[in-house]
């Protein structure tokens, strides 16, 4: 049951702002408290509160709760990045089945923002993308198109490709057959103020925003999708 009681308050975005002046260990280790109780504890309820509408739309999805399955690291992997500030000043949660590089549909909050959506990623050969993605857009570009035109009044859609080793974005949908070729990452998302965050019904608007994107969840990676 999805509760009318608020999740998060300001603290939260105050955390990440404050988080991306003082991006080092020693502060992150002080405020440690803060952490859980403007993040941590905050998110595992909207988890709660949504996981039996995620199951609703998917009863394969994961929802063991964990962090890298249904909830971001707030860790960087700092190794091969050219910022080597050690946290991220953004959580997701998401739903997704068990595969990896499959679609998902996501919730993630930042100090400017929170986007609610779809996306996938995952260009390799055995990818989602490459096998299911790729040749179904081929065959069913009037299917897209029919997404497109429900969706883009309210969503926004880009999606990456890899040129000579570097993520270029692409704004708009992958239509053509050589948009999908290339394609690395698509996300169709909706973009919102922060305040959208701390109003009551703002589980059940992101349930409702799920049910929504929800058809490319299956279309980018269920071999069992039909139009």
């Amino acid at each position: 049951m999805l509760s009318a009681a608020p999740i998060f308050t300001k603290e939260t975005f105050r955390f990440f702002r404050e988080l991306g002046v003082n991006n080092r260990k020693q502060w992150m280790d002080e405020n440690r408290e803060r952490y859980r109780a403007a993040l941590v504890e905050p998110f595992r309820v909207l988890f709660e509160r949504l996981t039996a509408c995620a199951l609703k739309l998917n009863p394969r999805f994961v929802v063991s709760g964990k962090v890298g399955e249904n909830f971001s690291r707030i860790n960087r992997d700092i190794r091969f990045a050219h910022d080597k500030s050690p946290y991220r000043t953004q959580m997701y949660l998401l739903f997704c089945e068990p595969e990896e590089d499959v679609g998902q549909i996501y919730v993630g909050l930042s100090p400017e923002a929170v986007t609610c959506g779809f996306r996938i990623y995952g260009g390799g050969k055995t990818s989602a993308l490459a096998t299911i993605a790729r040749p179904r857009a081929r065959e069913n570009a009037k299917w897209i198109g029919r997404q497109q035109r429900r969706l883009s009044r309210k969503y926004e859609s880009y999606w990456y490709s890899s040129e000579k080793g570097e993520w270029t974005k692409h704004k708009g949908w992958p239509a053509r057959p050589e948009d999908w070729k290339k394609l690395q990452g698509w996300i169709v998302r909706k973009r919102m103020k922060p305040t959208a965050a701390i109003q009551s019904r703002f589980e059940k608007e992101i349930a409702k925003m799920f049910r929504e994107v929800y058809p490319l969840v299956p279309f980018t990676s269920s071999r069992s999708w039909k139009p």
